[in-house]
């Protein structure tokens, strides 16, 4: 699946979740998603959590994290070496 077909999945309309990106269809936040996965979450264990998101739903959610990445930085504090 193409970059720009795992993007179509994902939706931004300001009348649901006050316009966060969910997966299209759904209100599931893509950073719901996100958070899930950096928190060791698998996509087996989202699935059960949610049976109808597809593994290209999720996908699509780490497609959009990267192309938002892109664009945007996050301060990261730095750590002293120890």
């Amino acid at each position: 699946m193409s970059r720009e077909e795992l993007l179509s999945r994902i939706s931004i309309d300001p009348t649901v979740c006050f316009g966060k990106p969910c997966i299209r269809g759904t209100r599931i936040w893509v950073s719901l998603v996100l958070d899930f996965l950096a928190n060791g979450m698998t996509m087996d264990e989202i699935q059960r959590e949610y049976p109808h998101v597809a593994t290209e739903d999720i996908l699509a959610c780490i497609a959009y994290g990267a192309e938002m990445s892109r664009e945007r930085y996050v301060e990261i504090p730095v750590r002293a070496a120890s």
